[in-house]
């Protein structure tokens, strides 16, 4: 299994009138704790779409606990609980307001296709060896 931690401040921006994240954002918070996973691995985005291979959504889950607000420091939880084998890969999802209480949790399944062709792909090697150690 792989983890990896981030923590980001709520701005305004964030938020709605009331102060508190809209719900939209929420995926946006779990794509920088998947870009801030493969960047501890030192992997990039950037790397891998230069390698030929993208990885777009293809799935997305989320489940509401409690809202965070404005000026919260929150903490996002990223894990890799398998070691992908095939075309996709599953990236699960914990954020965490500083009184450490789960305010959204879910889940991330993208593929692995080759810019191309936009045919399916399997992880590029130069990630499998990054990510095999943990599993």
């Amino acid at each position: 299994m792989y983890q990896s931690k981030v923590q980001r401040r709520i701005h305004y921006a964030l938020t709605d009138q009331m102060g508190v994240v809209y719900h939209g954002r929420y995926a946006e918070f779990f794509e920088i704790g998947r870009t801030e996973s493969l960047r501890d691995l030192g992997i990039t985005y950037k790397e891998v779409e230069q390698s030929g291979t993208m990885m777009p959504v293809t799935e997305m889950h989320i489940r509401f606990f409690r809202s965070a607000k404005y000026d919260d420091l929150i903490t996002i939880v990223t894990t890799l609980k398998e070691l992908p084998t095939g075309h996709k890969i599953t990236f699960y999802s914990e954020i965490y307001n500083e009184k450490q209480e789960l305010l959204t949790s879910g889940s991330v399944t993208m593929y692995f296709l080759k810019i191309r062709t936009m045919e399916k792909t399997t992880m590029p090697e130069f990630i499998f060896e990054k990510v095999k150690r943990f599993f």
